[in-house]
């Protein structure tokens, strides 16, 4: 973890979960962090708990579920760091709950999980490819639901879980797509499944009994961040802090 220190980190959906204990351990090895979240009051404490272990954090408000937000969210990075060492792309929305719709008509689960971490990385990505050697890592998940190319949007035969793993594909999809597109610039891309149910608030809201902690899922995020950690084949999902690797579900 001491290589981290110097190092500026933006980890979205940071204020809650395994997204606020990734940014609390960064801080406290010596990166500068970017919190992220829609709540102030919760993003405040977060950064306090990275000041008060000795680290440095600033809070950038987002409402992911807006692309004109992302943007935003994008600005804002760009405005607070002259560089962006490590984008951990956290954020998601699990699987309860009735289909909604984002601010541009987008199935929200494909809007938040998929969209807005493909928008935010390539508007972030001149600052990430000056900063390099780089990493980007998408926070996936083993849940993997075939893309209905035909319904993407899942207007026929709506389920969360469904549109929940399927937003997860299209991630991974994205990240052995970028990872190939940056070969050579000293960006790595990776992604994902960090451990299963972990003890979150997405997890309980699910009506699923946790089987994993936010410390491992935890373990397993900062885990690719470093070098040694980085070489499994492309297009390969890390799992069980990197004791495993498979490959993605078909796409359709």
């Amino acid at each position: 973890m001491e290589q981290l220190s110097g190092k500026t980190a933006l980890v979205t959906g940071s204020t809650d979960g395994v997204g606020r204990l990734v940014a609390r351990k960064l801080g406290q090895v010596g990166a500068r962090v970017l919190v992220h979240g829609r709540d102030a009051e919760r993003g405040a404490r977060v950064v306090a708990d990275i000041e008060a272990s000795g680290g440095a954090a600033d809070f950038l408000a987002a409402d992911l579920s807006a692309l004109a937000e992302v943007r935003r969210l994008a600005d804002a990075a760009q405005a607070t760091v002259d560089r962006l060492d490590i984008l951990i792309n956290n954020a998601g929305i699990g699987t309860a709950g009735p289909r909604q719709t984002s601010a541009e008509g987008f199935e929200l689960r494909f809007a938040v999980n998929y969209l807005a971490s493909f928008l935010l990385t390539l508007l972030l990505l001149p600052l990430i490819k000056n900063s390099a050697p780089a990493r980007i890592v998408n926070v996936s998940s083993a849940g993997q639901q075939p893309i209905d190319f035909g319904d993407v949007m899942l207007t026929r035969g709506y389920s969360g879980t469904r549109a929940y793993c399927q937003s997860k594909l299209a991630q991974i999809m994205f990240t052995i797509d970028l990872g190939a597109a940056l070969k050579g610039t000293g960006v790595t891309v990776t992604c994902l499944h960090p451990a299963t149910y972990m003890d979150t608030s997405m997890v309980r809201r699910a009506g699923v009994r946790p089987l994993s902690t936010v410390e491992e899922g935890a373990r397993a995020i900062l885990n690719l961040l470093h070098p040694p950690r980085l070489r499994g084949r492309p297009g390969s999902i890390s799992t069980d802090c990197m004791k495993q690797e498979r490959r993605p579900k078909p796409m359709i």
